[in-house]
């Protein structure tokens, strides 16, 4: 027996996304119009043609605020938006109804409070430095376990009741992956979203020093149990030591060393380069 349709509500916040807004709405523009997916894009200080392309898809819902915050513009969007679960997705990212269907199935049934569907990376036109950071950060098992990085999350109405507002941090993803112990969240073997990763070392390096500020901020409680060292260690997956173990216990080749090597030296230079509360933007893989 076929399951019933799941309604969810899609909440995409977008700030000058012209170049990419149609591409992330054309694989949810027929559940919008038909009424299956309530999708609302909420567009923060654009100076583009962003609403303007967006609301040219049927049941498509577009808000515009003057306030530069991706945060408020989430916050805006849930105070909008009628139906649970939430889906968080970011405006340049590509994720099919089926994959969008699949984690709302899974955050309907109760067992699971965040979720998201798998994600592989997308590393066309890309650098060999970069193409060996993501292959390396593709052996990190517990990188894929969390919520963050995959630019899309979802949350159940009681998940959501834990979240309240999202506060003006930097990372929305992380600060979310950091409220639920391991057995509260899932990845769906669903249809993998689409990364398109940053193309030059530069970029890349600017938006690991955004998730290097995003990690340093001041997190919630992880879980109902906020004395669980498990828990806490299974969630920070920023902690340096335990990713650098990880990491070393991927090695299996000259290959595998070189890419582990390309990504310490990055995540040094990200750790150690200036940060600031600035929202650093990759606009290589925009292109």
């Amino acid at each position: 027996m076929a399951h019933a349709a799941v309604t969810a509500s899609v909440i995409i916040p977008a700030h000058n996304e012209e170049a990419v807004i149609a591409r992330t709405l054309e694989p949810l523009a027929d559940a919008a119009a038909r009424g299956a997916l309530e999708v609302i894009v909420v567009c923060n200080a654009c100076a583009d043609r962003t609403a303007e392309i967006a609301g040219a898809f049927p049941g498509v819902s577009v808000l515009e605020s003057g306030i530069p915050s991706k945060t408020h513009a989430l916050n805006l969007g849930d105070e909008t938006a009628t139906s649970w679960p939430r889906i968080y997705l970011d405006a340049d990212i590509v994720v099919s109804e089926q994959s969008i269907t699949a984690t709302a199935i899974a955050l309907s049934t109760r067992r699971w409070l965040a979720a998201r569907p798998r994600s592989e990376f997308v590393m066309t036109g890309t650098g060999p430095m970069v193409r060996a950071y993501y292959r390396a950060r593709s052996r990190m098992s517990s990188l894929g376990r969390a919520m963050w990085g995959a630019g899309v999350y979802g949350l159940s109405e009681e998940g959501h009741r834990r979240l309240g507002r999202f506060p003006d941090v930097i990372g929305d993803d992380l600060w979310v992956d950091r409220l639920f112990a391991p057995d509260e969240k899932t990845v769906i073997a669903a249809e993998p979203v689409a990364v398109r990763v940053p193309r030059t070392i530069s970029a890349l390096v600017a938006i690991s020093r955004r998730n290097v500020s995003g990690a340093r901020e001041a997190g919630p409680s992880v879980g109902p149990d906020a004395t669980s060292a498990s828990g806490q260690a299974a969630v920070d997956q920023h902690d340096p030591a335990g990713v650098l173990r990880e990491l070393l216990g991927t090695i299996r080749s000259p290959l595998t060393a070189f890419d582990a090597m390309v990504y310490i030296a990055i995540a040094l230079s990200s750790r150690l380069g200036r940060h600031s509360r600035r929202w650093e933007r990759d606009d290589t893989s925009r292109a």
